[in-house]
């Protein structure tokens, strides 16, 4: 039976946790070459790298990340922004703004024309990539869900709409995951928080309490036919060595079982919350946190990796170099945030965030740093998704699609969306990615796209 499978080994974690420790810096080095290969990392491998603390090998560690992540992912950052459906939650984790428990919190569900009204909101900053959240609750149930993501796809003002829906709902049954997979969802993405057993039922009250059916989740909606699935932990609430570690496990152990790993990694550290009073026992620095997003980059080199508005605008740029592939912008983290007033933003958040730019400002701020922003749908619109997306992205050829996809989506935001500054911004990025295309006939190929795009025509791709 699948509760019976063993995803975690939390002592083969700590083996390797000790056994990492007091290494050469030859050592180090050794793992670093093999790094570079961008091949991947086993638990050991890891290890050494997560407990090295001399700042010089940090550098060394920072600077074969943004290799590898240039060898895979090349300079493209792809843009995405939640929405929070619900925030009914029958759950009472310690650390959630939505926990059941907490008073303050007005309690809020879309009915169908709320989603409308917000739908329209990103569409018209450029948004054609969302994530769709909402707490545990009976009334946002998988009809629920059904309904939204139906009317999410089926909203569309000017040139504005959502070319993929990503999911993050809780833990559910083989059967919903099917549902959720012929809604035609991008991602499956479910975060267990800690991977450590007795941490995860310490802060946890309610049906999330059960540590296996948290786990065995992405097992279900493998199962399900779902292909794409996102992991996560939120660093704080344990040693982040250990929970490191227990990704890669957890990815692991997907790729042997299904034979595909996690299409995304996500990086969340703690946010505080209105109405709730938790510290988190094991609060990540800023320098850990660059080395952990720098491991798993070297860990999984053909992961995307997210990072979101938890973070300030300094951190975020930081992490960009070493291993991030996707990024929120302008996120609002309450049912009803998008088009609100600033100073009632956060009164029904799950947390607070710390980059609140709009998004506008966030991707020329992604161009003068040397990215090309992207809002790229195409792999799973051309059925690149699972195994046929890791065969590409593994030898590092996803970016020879990716590249003049995102120049594409990223000329339809100049052209509809984009200020008079992002749009000069922009236009440099442009000609200057461009000009990165080695392939004469791709090149040419995205440059008569560009023009169609030019005059009128939208939603090209390769």
């Amino acid at each position: 039976m699948a509760e019976k499978i063993r995803v975690i080994d939390e002592g083969q974690i700590q083996r390797s946790l000790e056994g990492g420790r007091g290494k050469s810096r030859e050592e180090v080095r050794e793992v670093l070459e093999k790094a570079r290969e961008a091949t991947g990392l086993d638990l050991q491998e890891a290890a050494v790298l997560l407990q090295t603390e001399d700042p010089g090998l940090l550098g060394e560690i920072f600077h074969a990340a943004r290799e590898v992540k240039m060898k895979i992912y090349g300079k493209r950052l792809v843009l995405f922004a939640p929405l929070y459906l619900s925030n009914y939650c029958v759950n009472n984790c310690q650390y959630c703004g939505f926990r059941r428990d907490n008073r303050s919190l007005p309690r809020k569900r879309l009915d169908p024309e709320e989603i409308r009204i917000q739908v329209r909101e990103l569409e018209k900053l450029g948004h054609k990539r969302l994530l769709i959240e909402c707490g545990e609750s009976s009334l946002s149930d998988m009809d629920y869900v059904e309904e939204a993501i139906a009317t999410i796809y089926d909203t569309r003002i000017d040139n504005g709409e959502i070319r993929r829906v990503n999911v993050n709902i809780a833990a559910t049954t083989v059967e919903n995951y099917r549902r959720l997979k012929a809604a035609k969802i991008g991602t499956y993405q479910l975060f267990q928080e800690t991977y450590h057993r007795a941490t995860y039922e310490a802060l946890h009250e309610g049906p999330k309490k059960d540590y296996d059916r948290q786990v065995l989740a992405q097992d279900r909606a493998q199962e399900a036919g779902i292909d794409d699935i996102g992991l996560g932990v939120l660093f704080g609430l344990y040693d982040y060595k250990f929970e490191v570690l227990a990704l890669l496990s957890h990815s692991r152990h997907l790729e042997e079982r299904f034979g595909v790993g996690p299409h995304t990694i996500s990086v969340p550290r703690f946010r505080p919350a209105r109405g709730v009073n938790f510290r988190p026992p094991h609060p990540v620095s800023d320098e850990d946190f660059k080395k952990l997003v720098a491991v798993l980059r070297l860990s999984v080199p053909y992961t995307g990796m997210i990072i979101s508005t938890r973070e300030s605008v300094e951190m975020r740029a930081e992490a960009f170099s070493l291993g991030i592939s996707q990024t929120s912008a302008g996120s609002r983290t309450s049912p009803g945030g998008y088009g609100s007033k600033e100073e009632e933003k956060d009164l029904s958040a799950q947390f607070q965030t710390a980059d609140h730019r709009p998004p506008d400002e966030v991707i020329r701020s992604i161009c003068e740093l040397g990215y090309l922003p992207s809002f790229c749908t195409a792999c799973y619109r051309r059925g690149r998704t699972g195994k046929e997306f890791m065969e590409v992205a593994k030898p590092g050829d996803i970016q020879h699609l990716c590249s003049p996809n995102a120049l594409l989506t990223f000329k339809e935001y100049l052209l509809d969306y984009a200020s008079p500054e992002t749009r000069r911004v922009g236009e440099g990025t442009l000609a200057a990615h461009l000009e990165g295309i080695s392939n004469k006939s791709l090149k040419e190929q995205t440059q008569e796209r560009m023009k169609r795009l030019e005059t009128g025509e939208r939603d090209l791709y390769f």
